[in-house]
């Protein structure tokens, strides 16, 4: 990982599923260049991990907090994490944990 890169991990809750949120979550990153993959939580709430740069990750992030329409995004906790984790190619999505 270079200096100007992030890896982060994101919890996302509210009305986050069933309203297209991971679809949406992986176009946004694509637009954005960052890499990682997106779940929902048996919980209700949604899990990503993403690995870019800085700024591309923060951006991400703050579109997380607004969601696409439909959702009502109540609270994203973000962490930092280990790039390895996050740092798939592309953006994908995994199965539900």
């Amino acid at each position: 990982m270079t200096a100007n890169q992030r890896a982060v991990r994101l919890f996302i809750n509210g009305r986050v599923q069933g309203v297209g949120f991971r679809w949406w979550c992986m176009r946004e990153a694509e637009h954005l260049g960052v890499d990682g993959w997106v779940r929902n939580r048996l919980d209700g709430s949604v899990e990503a991990m993403a690995f870019g740069s800085g700024e591309a990750v923060e951006q991400l992030i703050q579109a997380c907090r607004k969601g696409p329409a439909g959702a009502a995004v109540a609270e994203v906790h973000v962490s930092e994490a280990d790039a390895s984790e996050a740092h798939l190619p592309g953006f994908k999505q995994v199965p539900t944990a």
